[in-house]
């Protein structure tokens, strides 16, 4: 039997990993523990988990549930990249073909544009630290991993999983192997405000730099198990967005998340 990770549980795993990492060797422990991508890969089989939930077969599931590999390398307008998570298209077979323009033009794509075009993408991320500092980058390679897929195949569906913490762990006392977190709040409402620019790309013609759906998942890893935000009024509640905000994560929430990138998918391609 398949082992369903919840999103909880997955955010918990995480947080177990950095910390322990930490108290275990202080910063640079914590560095080579992120690199090494155990952490976010409790994320990965958190969205697999739920996409079988929802009826996906597992054999469509790429990678597969409960490994990291392989991954399905998807040529876009500007580059063949791995895909964090996809789910196949069924009924479709693989067609290898030589990409004829573009900057790939002459490179072989070996699943077809037919079928990349039919295949659901999920990039998953996560940004732990120097949130503010480093935002413009993160967000520029969020919009040019959209458009790489999205110009070359204008109806594919597109999914974003972006973890940030709101409150970072505290760099100046990590190498002491304690666990501590920075009081003031990061840039929550630039990141809310941020993804919902990019978020729910319901005409396939236009707007290629944007998703068909993001998820922001907004985590405070100080509490036990730690809580993740799904609505304004919590955020409000917890003194990390003004009532009078403009900012709001309904439609980022994970709750819909998966939902919403299958009924967007069945509307363009059918069930």
């Amino acid at each position: 039997m398949i082992n369903l990770i919840t999103i909880q549980q997955a955010v918990d795993s995480f947080k177990e990993l950095i910390e322990s990492s930490i108290i275990a060797g202080g910063i640079k422990a914590k560095e080579a523990m992120i690199r090494s991508s155990r952490p976010i890969n409790f994320i990965h089989e958190a969205v697999k988990a739920d996409l079988n939930r929802k009826g996906i077969s597992a054999d469509r599931i790429h990678p597969p549930i409960g490994a990291s590999k392989p991954e399905l390398k998807l040529a876009g307008f500007i580059k063949q990249k791995h895909q964090d998570v996809c789910i196949s298209p069924k009924g479709y077979i693989p067609e290898s073909e030589i990409i004829s323009d573009g900057i790939l033009r002459e490179a072989t794509d070996y699943y077809g544009k037919d079928y990349t075009e039919r295949t659901i993408s999920i990039n998953i991320r996560s940004q732990m630290s120097s949130l503010a500092k480093n935002f413009d980058t993160l967000y520029e390679r969020t919009i040019a991993e959209a458009q790489n897929l999205h110009v070359r195949c204008p109806k594919m569906v597109l999914g974003e999983v972006y973890m940030i913490p709101v409150k970072e762990y505290d760099a100046s006392v990590m190498d002491d192997n304690i666990v501590q977190f920075i009081d003031k709040v990061g840039a929550v409402e630039k990141y809310i405000k941020s993804f919902q620019a990019i978020n729910v790309r319901l005409d396939y013609t236009c707007e290629d730099y944007k998703y068909e759906r993001v998820c922001l998942l907004l985590v405070d890893f100080e509490q036990s198990p730690a809580k993740i935000y799904s609505s304004n009024q919590n955020l409000i509640n917890d003194g990390l967005l003004d009532e009078k905000s403009t900012a709001s994560i309904d439609e980022l929430s994970w709750e819909t998340f998966t939902d919403s990138i299958l009924a967007n998918y069945e509307t363009r391609f059918g069930s």
